[in-house]
């Protein structure tokens, strides 16, 4: 046979390959062409940042919570520093005192009494601070310095209503800062310690006068005690009766809250 021949054989085999390399080249000529992979595109601009300040529009409600976060971690500070519920607070405990009851009424119920007394004082600056600083920015109409600063306002009239000028001075000095010139010059730094002083000392000149009447009964019930010859009876149990009778009969409670409140009018 002719293909038993080793040349005929190699001829074929070429053949064979010529005819291979034919049909894979027409297959890759008829395949589409692949389209070239297009360019990316700019991610769209998002429509609820957490930019604080946007431009005349609503805060994000991110921002919102955040904000409410950071207020509510430093409340008991701005409640104790630069409200009225130190003063409130120190005068009940000092009318405890001046009974001579240590555990009565407790710490719990004086302090209850005195945040709600404080809400109560405070509320003309609370509505004037949320209708000039928070419902504006809530609502997108001042940007957030614009806002605290128009917020913060009524707070400041009120502590500067009840700060004497000489605490100020005072802070003032220890600062090594030059006296402002006017009351719009004191800075925030100085005016809240300035406050929290001289309620201090309003609370401690309360405290002092309602002390003289208890004193008077103590010294009083402990000269009757020592004409008597009774000196192994403790006077402060035999006056306690009398001043809680005292106190009683005056409304002393009354007379404390209606002082207290009377002192921020």
């Amino acid at each position: 046979m002719i293909l038993s021949r080793p040349w005929a054989r190699a001829g074929a085999l070429a053949l064979l390959a010529i005819v291979v390399v034919q049909v894979f080249a027409q297959e890759a000529l008829a395949a589409p062409t692949p389209a070239p992979p297009a360019p990316p595109t700019a991610p769209a601009a998002p429509t609820g940042g957490v930019n604080i300040d946007v431009g005349g529009g609503k805060p994000s409600q991110s921002i919102v919570i955040l904000l409410a976060l950071t207020i509510l971690s430093v409340a008991p500070a701005i409640l104790l520093l630069c409200t009225c519920f130190t003063k409130v607070f120190v005068v009940l405990s000092i009318s405890r005192n001046a009974l001579g009851l240590q555990s009565v009424p407790p710490n719990q119920v004086i302090a209850g009494l005195a945040l709600f007394l404080s809400l109560f004082i405070m509320g003309p600056t609370v509505s004037e601070m949320n209708k000039q600083g928070v419902q504006p920015y809530l609502k997108g109409e001042k940007t957030q310095s614009v806002a605290f600063t128009d917020g913060v306002e009524p707070l400041r009239t009120f502590m500067l209503k009840h700060t004497r000028e000489d605490e100020i001075a005072l802070l003032t000095k220890v600062a090594g800062k030059p006296l402002p010139k006017n009351a719009d010059d004191v800075e925030l730094t100085t005016l809240i310690p300035a406050f929290a002083l001289s309620e201090l000392r309003a609370a401690f000149i309360i405290g002092f006068v309602i002390y003289i009447p208890f004193l008077i009964i103590d010294m009083v019930v402990s000269a009757a005690l020592m004409s008597l010859g009774m000196m192994m009876l403790p006077p402060v149990t035999v006056s306690l009766p009398f001043k809680m009778l005292l106190f009683v009969l005056v409304n002393g409670w009354g007379l404390i809250i209606t002082a207290l409140v009377a002192s921020y009018k």
